[in-house]
């Protein structure tokens, strides 16, 4: 029986989960398999699996979430968005992951494709908690979860509109809030104090993305629109082409977010793993040592 990701949160202290993104080719996917394996013996709560910008490998993330979950008997969580789906399509979407019994989904509006401005498909949805309208069509089955960015949704004007729209996707249906990437505790902690303040009342967990690649870091926040401390640039900057270091370092980096993340009481922690079982499986080994 696979269990419901909102009703471990009641049950569990603490958590931890770890991310995937679906690969693109078969060679990759078989990767993917062995790293998810790996993984499971080091007792995870959940597992997700992304969408893709602007759905572009969504007929992957299905196939990848069921097999994973199936084969590690352990909860997979199915990204899942607006982007270029109609109603019905959304629908049928839903009704094959029932049959398929998975039934964590993250509730998304989703990114445009590269290049292109944010639209609605036709006969769609423009926001999430439209999304999660449908999903609740569903009756009780699914359990929902919905993203969060403890520095304000880019295309919001300010923190206190961005406040007010998680607090209507709260309402609508979701039950847990998952947070993009950040690099300063601070950011997170009063995230969750304005978020408190408009009666959301869920769990925050927040989201780890461990530093292996200072190049690589400035193209994801760049991406994402996260924002990268001058803390963190006095740290990689200087390291920037030297592999072994960086690594070295952003595991004491991560480790040392992560300890006082759980020492300020949060509900779990969520790592973005780019699809490699290191440097999280040895940031978690210090983190739970």
């Amino acid at each position: 029986m696979i269990r419901k990701i909102a009703d471990i949160l009641k049950e569990k202290k603490r958590t931890y989960s770890f991310e995937f993104f679906p690969p693109k080719t078969d060679k990759g996917k078989l990767k993917l398999f062995e790293t998810a394996g790996v993984y499971a013996g080091l007792a995870p709560d959940w597992f997700s699996v992304t969408y893709g910008a602007g759905g572009t490998t969504r007929a992957m993330t299905m196939e990848i979430a069921d097999e994973i979950q199936k084969s590690t008997d352990t909860p997979v969580m199915h990204h899942f968005t607006c982007v270029g789906h109609s109603k019905s399509e959304l629908k049928t979407i839903l009704t094959e992951m029932k049959r398929r019994n998975i039934c964590n989904i993250l509730a998304l509006r989703g990114d445009a494709p590269v290049g292109e401005d944010w639209k609605p498909a036709p006969d769609g949805y423009e926001y999430c908690y439209q999304l999660i309208n449908m999903i609740r069509s569903f009756g009780d089955f699914f359990s929902i979860g919905v993203a969060g960015f403890p520095e304000g949704h880019v295309n919001c004007p300010d923190k206190p509109t961005d406040s007010k729209y998680m607090k209507i996707k709260i309402d609508t249906g979701g039950e847990f809030i998952i947070t993009q990437l950040f690099f300063d505790n601070k950011d997170y902690f009063e995230y969750v104090d304005r978020i408190r303040k408009v009666g959301v009342t869920v769990p925050i967990i927040p989201g780890i993305l461990p530093i292996t690649d200072y190049q690589t870091l400035l193209r994801f926040c760049k991406t994402c629109g996260a924002t990268i401390p001058q803390s963190v640039h006095d740290i990689f900057k200087p390291l920037d082409g030297n592999a072994e270091e960086t690594y070295k370092k952003g595991v004491e980096f991560a480790v040392r977010q992560c300890k006082e993340l759980l020492k300020g009481g949060v509900p779990g922690l969520h790592f973005y793993t780019l699809n490699k079982v290191d440097p999280t499986r040895e940031i978690l080994s210090a983190i739970r040592g």
